[in-house]
């Protein structure tokens, strides 16, 4: 494996695979899924969306409604994949799990991000890694998925149309990226600030974890 590292070695992409972030122990209610990790967040950290510019905003919701806890030394760095690495920073989630559609970075030549294809996303192992995914987290009280972003809604449904789980439910979110924030916005977010898109993202994200099965009166309200 390739060791996760900072400084310039930050500059390549590791491309190991990510495992989904879950408690140690306790239930699972709810299961988070975005697309791929980011070269610069998830690929360094090792933890989805942990370092993503993305991630930021995600990791802020799910701390204000107290299903993921952050180390008191991340208020001292950049968020960045490769540091919180090199200083042991490490989410600690609570009823919730975070994955992606595709579990590690894509890239052609080491150095280049790119979306993961089609077959990638949909070729038979990595339909197999979700669905076993999928299979251990019911082991574990999973309730319902939440996907964010087109890809990760579609490859969701590859994988249910293969094995029906007819008791998941299923909540579909833009991605948090800006790109998937002005999505959702009207007229295509023209006028808007994206801090006021990414507030109304969290209480998106908020009621749909809620809505896919987390017991509501273990959720925070947001203040």
């Amino acid at each position: 494996m390739t060791p996760r590292a900072n400084g310039a070695a930050s500059a390549r992409i590791v491309g190991d695979a990510v495992k989904p972030l879950m408690p140690a122990v306790g239930p699972v209610y709810v299961l988070l899924v975005g697309e791929a990790p980011g070269p610069r967040g998830a690929d360094k950290s090792g933890i989805p969306f942990f370092g993503d510019a993305a991630g930021r905003h995600l990791y802020d919701a799910l701390v204000r409604m107290g299903v993921v806890s952050l180390p008191d030394q991340i208020e001292d760095l950049e968020w960045d994949g490769a540091l919180f690495a090199a200083n042991g920073a490490h989410p600690v989630a609570n009823g919730v799990a975070l994955g992606n559609a595709f579990d590690r970075c894509p890239t052609d030549d080491g150095t280049s991000f790119r979306a993961p294809t089609r077959s990638e996303l949909e070729g038979a192992p990595n339909i197999a890694r979700i669905t076993s995914e999928l299979a251990m987290l019911s082991e574990r009280g999973l309730r319902g998925v939440v996907t964010m972003g087109r890809v990760a809604t579609r490859t969701l449904d590859v994988v249910l149309h293969a094995t029906p789980m007819p008791a998941l439910v299923r909540h579909a979110l833009p991605h948090p990226s800006a790109q998937g924030l002005l999505s959702m916005a009207p007229d295509r977010g023209r006028g808007a600030k994206m801090s006021d898109l990414q507030r109304a993202w969290q209480v998106k994200l908020r009621d749909a974890v809620v809505d896919a099965g987390y017991p509501p009166h273990l959720v925070k309200a947001f203040t």
